[in-house]
């Protein structure tokens, strides 16, 4: 059995982590974003199938073809964050089940069901975005996940000719505090769980 972590980490990683809307000027290094795929690629997903596909939006060219895909709301933030992340996933991440699944034919559970594929992608995807809003935070990065934007948009300035499409964008780097709005509430156990 693991031991838990100390609460500075689950303070960092949760109880004092905010969505940041604000950013200091540092930029962030391919380094630092090769380290924190490298966590991110670690966490599980169904049938190991890693269907999330990362694109880090960090030069002013990337910038000027995401930016008019953003709602009004995300614009500001998301042109001063030093990094966009554009979480996206393959459609056909099967392909890469007979390497990634090898000790049996998992790619053909997906072939015939175009539906199925596409729920798994999705819900994989969105996994391994946590992962990746949480890896962030336990290097000391800030997050600030977004649903803002137009997906065909963004389908056709980055991923024309591919099987990737977007789920949802993350922007990355150091926050300022002064963009952290107050928390806001969350349902207490009794609204949102139950035990079976």
């Amino acid at each position: 059995m693991l031991p838990s972590l100390d609460d500075h980490a689950l303070d960092q990683l949760f109880r004092e982590a905010r969505t940041h809307n604000a950013w200091d000027s540092r930029e962030i290094s391919e380094e630092t974003l090769r380290r924190l795929y490298d966590l991110v690629k670690m966490g599980p997903t169904s049938a190991n199938c890693c269907p999330a596909r990362f694109v880090f939006v960090r030069t002013t060219a990337g910038k000027d073809k995401l930016l008019p895909c953003v709602s009004a709301g995300n614009a500001d933030k998301t042109a001063n964050a030093p990094c966009t992340v554009i979480v996206a996933y393959d459609k056909r991440f099967y392909d890469q089940l007979p390497t990634l699944f090898p000790h049996t034919d998992a790619r053909s559970w997906f072939t015939g069901s175009e539906t199925f594929a596409q729920e798994t992608a999705l819900r994989n995807s969105s996994l391994q975005a946590g992962y990746l809003i949480l890896a962030a935070r336990a290097m000391g990065l800030d997050t600030g996940p977004m649903s803002g934007f137009d997906a065909k948009a963004v389908d056709d300035a980055f991923f024309a000719g591919t099987n990737w499409t977007v789920n949802l964008l993350i922007n990355l780097g150091y926050g300022d505090p002064s963009g952290v709005k107050p928390r806001l509430p969350r349902l207490d156990f009794e609204d949102a769980c139950r035990l079976a």
